[in-house]
């Protein structure tokens, strides 16, 4: 399956919409679009939700890009995951990446 990627202004945030599966043939598609919604996210001075809703199955090498994502955001621009299904959230408990990004459960909680 195909990587699917739209940003969308929610009212002074930015929401990137990613869909589909971030594996071996997709991630580095899911990286470069993060960092492009990253930079329009400092540009517009307003915070960044990712919307997991859309993603069946997130990789390592998803995880990666997030990382480099944060690392690109700096103390510029707050990055919020939301939405992770049970198997991502469980991911990201394992993996510590809950204490890198504030997880909410969908995109109109509070970012």
């Amino acid at each position: 399956m195909d990587l699917g990627w739209q940003v969308r202004d929610a009212g002074g945030r930015l929401v990137g919409e990613p869909t589909g599966r971030v594996d071996e043939t997709t991630w580095e598609a899911f990286s470069a679009h993060l960092i492009a919604a990253v930079r329009q996210a400092i540009a517009a001075g307003a915070p960044l939700i990712i919307d997991l809703s859309g993603l069946d199955y997130m990789s390592s090498r998803g995880l990666r890009a997030l990382t480099i994502a944060r690392r690109e955001a700096g103390e510029a621009t707050p990055i919020t995951l939301a939405a992770p299904n049970d198997r991502m959230r469980e991911i990201f408990a394992i993996s510590r990446y809950d204490k890198l990004f504030k997880i909410v459960d969908d995109v109109d909680s509070d970012a």
